[in-house]
């Protein structure tokens, strides 16, 4: 089993060893694709982990009992297709290439969620403003 998801944290968990206690105790591979850690503000980390589907589900129920608010990360960034003119700004920062050309011809954008790191530099270049963060 592999997700990506989203942690959110409060400042008082800022001192655990989660992705620590997450690879020993659960025995989870992880990858941090994006963390902005604040030891006086709340806490953002996405991260994907993967592992057996019984120790993913213990992993993730050590983390809401440490009070870690979680979500999957495709609800993170959002594009609004009624928006969005496929003007091709935001494939220009997109590292990871979840936001890409597919044809050529069309020009249309296309969004692979799964590549999507959360980096949100589509949202800020976004001249329409197609593209969103869901926060909660």
């Amino acid at each position: 089993m592999k997700k990506r998801i989203i942690l959110r944290f409060k400042k008082d968990t800022i001192d655990k060893p989660i992705v620590y206690r997450l690879v020993k105790d659960y025995n989870l591979v992880f990858n941090i694709l994006r963390a902005n850690i604040s030891p006086k503000a709340e806490s953002l980390m996405v991260m994907e982990l993967e592992g057996t589907e019984s120790n993913f589900k213990k992993g993730i129920k050590y983390l809401k009992d440490l009070g870690i608010d979680m979500e999957p990360m495709e609800r993170d960034i959002n594009r609004d297709e009624d928006k969005c003119v496929h003007c091709g700004v935001c494939t220009s920062v997109c590292a990871p290439e979840a936001l890409y050309i597919k044809d050529r011809r069309s020009m249309n954008i296309e969004f692979d969620y799964k590549r999507c790191i959360a980096c949100e530099l589509c949202v800020r270049v976004c001249p329409v403003k197609a593209m969103s963060v869901s926060l909660e």
